[in-house]
């Protein structure tokens, strides 16, 4: 089968905006792969409920199925959809950190029809602080999405690097301009009794220690990292 490269569409006007969230957010509908800028770096996204389309994320960056992707929402409220045995942490990390750079792993629903690959009962959720990303997940609901890049090599920062590592593999590239973070989220595992830091990323240990100064608490740094199964997640 012939490679067909991704559409490319910029968002400088309201209308290439509109057209370029209609065009991705179709694409996404139909199960496709889609680029889309995020607050922290570039992100290929497909629809969370649609498992094939999960797969062919996977298979686009060479990843397997223990490196299941995050999910990205458009409002702070769908965590309670997808989340359960939420600790009395996370709505004051939710608070004071989405939309942002932060990635909270939690307890999954157990009703949750969807299969993000090897995620044992969790899943990684967060809010990106990026309009143009937000509004699209207004129009699909949530996406699993991770970084814009083949394993092994950074993360893209433009459009023009995701398109050149991923453009073969998606259908529709939603060019918002340099990543205004460029680095990634920070990933804390909240399911348990106290935070725990998985990754170091945009968001720094003493602000989260800070946000959770009102509950006695601070975030464990002592974890092993998980490094190898979300390498460099948007």
């Amino acid at each position: 089968m012939v490679a067909v490269s991704a559409e490319r569409f910029p968002t400088q006007s309201d209308e290439q905006r509109e057209a370029a969230i209609d065009a991705a957010a179709t694409a996404v509908r139909r199960g496709r792969l889609v680029v889309l800028p995020t607050d922290t770096v570039y992100g290929v996204g497909a629809d969370a409920f649609d498992a094939a389309a999960v797969q062919r994320l996977l298979a686009a960056k060479g990843r397997g199925r223990e490196m299941p992707p995050p999910v990205l929402v458009g409002t702070a409220g769908t965590l309670d959809a997808l989340a359960t045995r939420v600790p009395v942490y996370v709505p004051v990390l939710v608070e004071r950190f989405w939309p942002g750079a932060l990635t909270l792993v939690c307890h999954q629903q157990p009703s949750l029809q969807w299969d993000l690959g090897e995620t044992r009962g969790t899943v990684a959720v967060r809010m990106p602080d990026h309009e143009v990303a937000r509004a699209l997940l207004d129009r699909t609901g949530p996406l699993a999405v991770s970084s814009a890049n083949l394993t092994g090599r950074p993360a893209a920062l433009d459009a023009d690097e995701a398109m050149q590592m991923l453009g073969e593999s998606v259908a529709v590239v939603v060019d918002g301009g340099p990543a205004p973070g460029g680095v990634a989220s920070t990933i804390v595992d909240a399911t348990g009794e106290r935070p725990r830091l998985l990754r170091d990323g945009a968001i720094s240990v003493a602000e989260l220690d800070a946000a959770l100064a009102e509950l006695g608490l601070t975030v464990d740094t002592g974890a092993e990292s998980v490094e190898e199964a979300r390498p460099s997640d948007a």
